[in-house]
C-alpha cells in the first residue's frame, strides 16, 4: 500500500504543474487547453490500470498465503469409503490413552520403553486401522437400528460395511468373527442362520458384537441395544463394570483382582423391570480374554467376579475387557441352534476319511483359517450340503463348535466390550470411541 499512496501523491503534483499556467498579472486563470484535458486523462487513465493491476496481482498471491488445511475426503452415508483412502498419511488415530499407576508409572518416561513403542509403530498402527473401521461401521448401525428390523438383514448390512471400509483383502483383512447379535436371556454367540426369521422388537436386549482385523491384529469390541429405556440401569451397569476392568487392568497387574473390581462396580446397580426389581448380577461363568495373533481367545481369561486365576497381564499383551450383567441366575449354558464355529488354533494333522469334509477343511482354511465363522459365510462362499462334513470336522477335533449361551429364559443380559493393548509406556484403549 505505500508504493500505492506514493504513487498517487506524485500523480496529483504533476496535475498542478502541467494543467495550469502561470499568471501574466491578470485576474483571471487561463483555460486549459483540450490537448492538456487530454494528456490529463490519459494520466488518470494509466494510473487507475496500474492500481488495478497491483490490486490483481495481490489477490493472486493472497491465494497460496491462506493457511486453512486442505480439504480431506469425508465418509458417505451410509459408509462406503474404506478407511485408508479417509487418512492419506496412512497413519491412523490411537485410542484412548490412560497411564499407569503406581510402581509402573515409571514407564510413561523411560527412553528404552519409548525405543520399544516405536519399533513396534507398524503393528499399532494396524490395529488403529481395524479399531477406525469398528468405530465407523457401528456409528453406521446405531443411526439405521429400529424395532421391526429382520436381524439377518442387519447383520448383512453391518458385516458388508466392515467389508468395504476395511478393504477386505483375504486374511490379510476383514471381519474378524461373527456378527453376534445376542437377544434378552441369550448372552452371546447368536447370529442368524440362513432362513432366520427373527424380528428385533421394542422390548429386545439386544447384544452387539463384532470384531474387525488386519493382518490378524483383532479388534473384539461390544455395545449393547435396548430401545425401551426401563433397561438403561442394566445397560449403565455392564458399561461401567467394563469401564472399571479396563482402568484396573495394566502389567502386572493380578486378573483376579481386575475381575473383583468389576463384580463390585456391577452388582451394585439395580435395575426394575415391569414393576419387579432385580439386583444386576455379573455372568460368573463368562470372561473377557487375551488376544493374539488370528487367535481370539490366547490363553488368559479375565474373570468378571471375584475369586479368579492369579495370573498377571503383561506388556505388550491384547486383552478383551467384556462384563455380562443379567437380571437372570448369572450363569449360562449353551442352548439352541448352533451356527459360530471355529478351527481350533493348535490342531494339527488329523485323517479324514470323508472326502467332502476334506473339501470343507480346504475352504475354511483358505478363508477363515482360525478365525472363528459361521453358517452364513459359509453360505456366502457357494458351500451347499456341508453340514455332515461340518459334524465330523467338530467330531474330528478340527473345528470347535461354540452354541449360544443363555441365562434363564426370560431374563435379560447385557454387555460392553473394548480392546485394550497394554503398552510398554501406557495402556491404550484401542476401540474407545466416542459413543462408548
Amino acid at each position: 500500500m505505500a508504493d500505492e499512496k506514493l504513487n498517487t501523491n506524485i500523480s496529483s503534483e504533476s496535475e498542478q504543474n502541467g494543467t495550469l499556467e502561470p499568471s501574466n498579472g491578470n485576474e483571471e486563470a487561463i483555460e486549459p487547453s483540450p490537448t492538456l484535458e487530454n494528456d490529463d486523462d490519459e494520466e488518470k487513465a494509466e494510473v487507475s490500470k496500474k492500481k488495478k493491476k497491483k490490486n490483481k496481482s495481490r489477490k493472486k498471491k493472497a491465494v497460496p498465503e491462506q493457511t486453512d488445511p486442505p480439504s480431506m475426503l469425508k465418509q458417505t452415508d451410509p459408509p462406503s469409503i474404506p478407511v485408508i483412502d479417509l487418512f492419506p498419511s496412512g497413519e491412523f488415530p490411537e485410542g484412548e490413552i490412560q497411564q499407569y499407576k503406581d510402581d509402573n508409572l515409571w514407564r510413561t518416561t523411560s527412553e528404552e520403553k519409548r525405543e520399544l513403542e516405536r519399533l513396534e509403530h507398524p503393528m499399532y498402527n494396524s490395529v488403529r486401522r481395524a479399531a477406525e473401521v469398528h468405530r465407523q461401521v457401528r456409528k453406521h448401525i446405531r443411526s439405521i437400528l429400529k424395532p421391526g428390523m429382520l436381524m439377518t438383514d442387519m447383520c448383512e448390512t453391518l458385516e458388508n460395511t466392515v467389508r468395504k471400509l476395511i478393504s477386505e483383502n483375504g486374511l490379510e483383512a476383514g471381519i474378524a468373527f461373527p456378527t453376534g447379535c445376542s437377544l434378552n436371556w441369550v448372552a452371546a454367540h447368536w447370529t442368524p442362520n440362513t432362513g432366520d426369521k427373527t424380528v428385533l422388537q421394542y422390548d429386545d436386549v439386544m447384544k452387539l458384537d463384532f470384531g474387525t482385523h488386519i493382518d490378524g491384529l483383532i479388534v473384539d469390541c461390544a455395545f449393547t441395544v435396548a430401545f425401551n429405556p426401563m433397561f438403561n440401569p442394566l445397560l449403565e451397569a455392564s458399561r461401567e463394570a467394563t469401564n472399571t476392568g479396563v482402568k484396573e487392568s495394566g502389567i502386572d497387574v493380578r486378573l483376579c483382582d481386575v475381575g473383583a473390581a468389576i463384580q463390585e462396580v456391577m452388582e451394585s446397580y439395580e435395575v426394575e423391570i415391569n414393576g419387579k426389581v432385580h439386583q444386576v448380577k455379573s455372568i460368573r461363568n463368562l470372561n473377557g480374554h487375551s488376544i493374539g495373533r488370528y487367535q481370539i481367545h490366547a490363553g488368559k481369561s479375565v474373570p468378571i467376579v471375584k475369586g479368579g486365576e492369579q495370573t498377571k497381564m503383561e506388556e505388550g499383551e491384547f486383552f478383551a475387557i467384556e462384563t455380562f450383567g443379567s437380571t437372570g441366575k448369572g450363569y449360562v449354558r449353551e442352548d439352541l441352534e448352533c451356527s459360530h464355529y471355529m478351527k481350533n488354533f493348535d490342531v494339527g494333522h488329523i485323517p479324514l476319511r470323508l472326502p467332502r469334509a476334506k473339501q470343507l477343511l480346504a475352504t475354511i482354511n483358505k478363508n477363515f483359517s482360525t478365525l472363528a465363522f459361521c453358517r452364513r459365510y459359509l453360505d456366502r462362499l457357494g458351500e451347499t450340503k456341508y453340514l455332515m462334513a461340518l459334524k465330523n470336522l467338530c467330531d474330528a477335533g478340527i473345528v470347535q463348535p461354540y452354541p449360544p449361551l443363555c441365562d434363564v429364559k426370560g431374563s435379560y443380559v447385557s454387555q460392553f466390550e473394548h480392546t485394550i493393548l497394554l503398552r510398554p509406556t501406557c495402556k491404550e484403549v484401542i476401540s474407545r470411541g466416542d459413543d462408548y
